[in-house]
């Protein structure tokens, strides 16, 4: 069972994102306060999930949290800032979005930029220990796959209703054949060396 508390009493909001390995699509990120009595034995890492599962909890999520918000950063701003920086901006974004403001943050990771004068504690595999980061992660991640498929509907070559965007053989060779889309990072690399020996 997953934690609820990393200081006791506090209202704590858990951060996470998803797509920060991604070459198309922007990265999202969301924020979760939970109550203290929230519990579900199937609450985890998002990645540990099938999407049936993910599915079935973001919607457990959005119904039960205290508050909840998700947050995004596009392919542009990606290119500007750069991903880390773009991954902290977009878990600023969603805790703009929160309808109550924690006294704790939560963050999967290691490093954060403040937000605010909150406090912050950052945790590697954060998603796995505790609840609100774990909550967070499935609604990042669900929320930014739902968008991807939207996207494959307007670039359907790119198979983003499968990859959501990340650099698999597949994608990467449509790339190759087909050039980026507005939706790719110009400051990633689109295409390996192996993609490019094997298919130029």
């Amino acid at each position: 069972m997953l934690k609820s508390f990393h200081i006791e009493g506090a209202v704590e909001a858990g951060c996470d994102e998803a797509g920060r390995g991604c070459i198309a699509g922007p990265v999202f990120a969301a924020a979760v306060i939970l109550s203290p009595q929230f519990s579900n034995p199937v609450l985890d890492d998002s990645k540990k999930l099938s999407a049936k599962k993910r599915q079935h909890l973001r919607t457990l999520i959005e119904q039960e949290a205290l508050s909840w918000a998700v947050g995004v950063v596009h392919e542009k701003e990606i290119d500007q800032i750069n991903i880390l920086n773009a991954s902290f901006l977009a878990m600023h974004r969603a805790l703009d979005g929160l309808s109550l403001v924690p006294s704790h943050l939560l963050i999967d990771g290691n490093r954060f930029n403040p937000y605010g004068l909150i406090s912050h504690s950052c945790i590697v595999k954060g998603d796995g220990i505790y609840a609100s980061i774990a909550a967070a992660s499935i609604l990042a991640k669900t929320h930014r796959d739902e968008y991807m498929e939207s996207l494959h509907m307007e670039h359907p070559l790119y198979g983003w209703n499968k990859n959501k965007g990340y650099p698999t053989r597949e994608h990467r060779k449509a790339v190759l054949k087909l050039g980026p889309t507005p939706y790719h990072r110009r400051s990633f690399r689109l295409l390996d060396d192996q993609t490019r020996l094997n298919f130029s």
